[in-house]
C-alpha cells in the first residue's frame, strides 16, 4: 500500500500526490456526469462543446502539475490502489450474504 510521508522533505510530495489524486477522481466523476447528461439530451451542442473544452483544460493542467512536481508515478500508484480497494468493496457487496446455518438471505 502506498504511504504518504508527513514528516521531512517528502511531506510536500505526499500531500501533492494526495491532492492531485483527489482532484483526478473529481474530474472523472464530472466526466461521467457530463456523459450522462449529454446522452440524456440535457445539454445543447454549445454546452457540450464548452464542457468538453473545460474538462480537457482541467486534465491538461493536472498533467502539468504532476509532471512539474515529479509525482506522476506516485499518483498512478495511489489511483491503482484506490481502484483496487473500490473493486474489492464492490465484489463484496455483490456476494450473497450467508445467514445462520449457511442459508442465503
Amino acid at each position: 500500500m502506498t504511504t504518504i510521508d508527513v514528516d521531512g522533505d517528502e511531506a510536500r510530495d505526499g500531500l501533492m500526490t494526495l491532492v492531485v489524486t483527489v482532484v483526478e477522481l473529481l474530474v472523472d466523476a464530472m466526466e461521467r456526469e457530463a456523459i450522462r447528461r449529454m446522452e440524456s439530451g440535457e445539454l445543447t451542442d454549445a454546452e457540450i462543446e464548452r464542457l468538453g473544452s473545460q474538462l480537457a483544460a482541467l486534465e491538461e493542467e493536472i498533467e502539468g502539475i504532476k509532471r512539474d512536481e515529479g509525482i506522476e508515478s506516485s499518483v498512478d500508484d495511489l489511483r491503482g490502489e484506490l481502484d483496487g480497494l473500490v473493486r474489492d468493496l464492490v465484489e463484496r457487496a455483490d456476494e450473497p450474504r450467508q445467514g445462520q446455518g449457511g442459508v442465503i438471505e
